[in-house]
């Protein structure tokens, strides 16, 4: 019998409770698909009760001063906690896995102890940070404001502060109950946030005014990390803030830390490098820009998401037990899963582009004209769809096997190519140019971690070569 699908079908037997692949009789690569399929679901639920609380909240208030006032105040809490938060959980669930594989749970509890004790401290001072930068930040992100407009800009953005440090634990949770094959809780559990705006809206306005969305807002995180910590304690990990001793864990975990979250940093400058440059061309190309990448970053972030979150426990769980011929049998199957997904999804997006912003945008101010502007952006922004799909799967195999600096460099890397793309694709199809820039460093990263995934994959062994035979 083959030894890839073997390896990638079964899993050696062990003794400890915390084991993260407790279900010796399901193939590994179907409970990676039955996971993404779990958290793809999910994340449909969510955005579903999600785009309820934006019609709701549209309804009560419109596009009112303090409507901008809330979305601009809330910018900066998001950045953070994704910058901080998902870097930790990206460089900590590896190390995690393999410390508890080959260390024990009292020592994975040090560590969990210790980086999320780490990643409380840095949102909380990311935040005091930003606090005291706020009345330099929101003039230069909101120059048209008014001066009363501005100010209440301000006092949102101090009232939202709690959700930064909020969110990180409910993210770093999360993190850790994947590592116990749990999915379709944590993955549902976010929809407690907009189901408590949702209430907010209707039942305090009257009295509270925007401020019922702040409140609303920081009470929904609140429910969501106490109902993940809850479940987190559960299986066994103990919601502790705790610095312990620098163990040779938290060690490798402080190492992927830096690279991780500078590849972060490197993203959001490019959103922003394309948002720059669309700010030189005609009047509304920001918009159009924005508008077109609406859909295509929500197919990413389901299915690219959905398989980022389903292989990382696996791949970190094959990498402590150095199961080479498992985690290549599990890339070999995955990517072709994503592509097949993946390429009719995209084929959808570029060819019925028009025909999906006439039936969801075009309505009211938004005319024939918009829709002739949108349609093609949207559709250049559409090709990346299986490259990035598909990457992601080469990512968190890097991330397992700890070379995040080769994530570092690839994302220097596109940065670079972002802009000289731009400057030159721009001069021919303006707007759409951008989003075919972005494609196409897409493809660029596909292939950089693509071809450094496979050549630092160790090749089959002489056990293989025998188990194939």
């Amino acid at each position: 019998m083959n030894s890839e699908m073997n390896a990638g079908n079964s899993e050696p037997s062990t003794g400890d409770p915390d084991s993260t692949i407790h279900n010796p009789g399901t193939s590994v690569n179907r409970r990676i698909f039955r996971a993404a399929v779990t958290v793809t679901l999910a994340g449909v639920l969510v955005k579903l009760v999600a785009a309820s609380k934006e019609f709701v909240v549209a309804g009560v208030f419109g596009r009112s001063d303090a409507m901008d006032a809330f979305l601009i105040a809330f910018l900066v809490p998001g950045l953070l906690v994704n910058l901080f938060s998902e870097s930790m959980n990206q460089a900590l669930i590896p190390t995690l896995i393999r410390v508890r594989e080959t260390e024990g749970h009292a020592e994975a509890q040090e560590l969990l102890s210790s980086a999320m004790a780490w990643m409380c401290t840095l949102l909380a001072g990311g935040s005091l940070v930003m606090a005291a930068l706020a009345r330099f930040l929101f003039p230069l992100v909101a120059e048209h404001f008014s001066a009363s407009k501005l100010a209440l800009t301000q006092q949102l953005f101090y009232g939202l502060l709690p959700v930064v440090l909020l969110a990180g634990v409910a993210q770093n949770c999360t993190a850790v109950l994947n590592t116990f094959e749990r999915f379709a809780w944590p993955a549902v559990a976010p929809v407690v946030t907009p189901l408590t705006i949702i209430l907010g809206a209707w039942l305090t306005p009257r009295w509270l005014g925007i401020w019922s969305l702040v409140y609303a807002t920081v009470a929904g995180t609140a429910i969501h990390a106490a109902i993940v910590i809850w479940m987190m304690r559960s299986h066994g990990y103990r919601f502790d803030l705790k610095f312990h001793a620098l163990s040779s864990g938290a060690r490798e975990v402080a190492g992927q830390y830096g690279p991780i979250l500078l590849s972060g940093l490197v993203a959001s400058s490019g959103l922003l490098v394309d948002q720059g440059m669309a700010a030189a061309l005609p009047p509304g190309s920001v918009s159009t820009l924005v508008y077109a990448n609406r859909f295509v970053s929500v197919i990413l972030n389901l299915l690219a998401g959905a398989i980022a979150t389903a292989v990382t426990p696996y791949f970190s769980q094959m990498v402590a037990r150095q199961d080479w011929a498992g985690a290549r049998h599990t890339l070999n199957t995955y990517v072709r899963i994503t592509a097949l997904v993946s390429l009719p999804v995209a084929a959808a997006m570029i060819f019925g582009s028009r025909l999906l912003v006439q039936l969801t945008f075009q309505h009211g101010a938004f005319g024939p004209q918009d829709t002739d502007a949108v349609a093609p952006v949207q559709a250049m922004y559409a090709i990346q769809l299986p490259f990035y799909i598909v990457s992601r799967v080469f990512y968190r195999y890097l991330v397992a096997i700890r070379r995040t600096k080769l994530i570092l460099y690839c994302g220097v890397i596109n940065l670079v190519l972002d802009v000289v793309l731009n400057l030159v694709l721009m001069r021919w199809y303006g707007v759409a140019g951008i989003a075919l820039a972005t494609s196409l460093w897409m493809v660029s990263t596909f292939v950089f971690l693509g071809y450094w995934t496979y050549r630092l994959l160790p090749p089959p062994g002489p056990a293989d070569a025998e188990a194939t035979a």
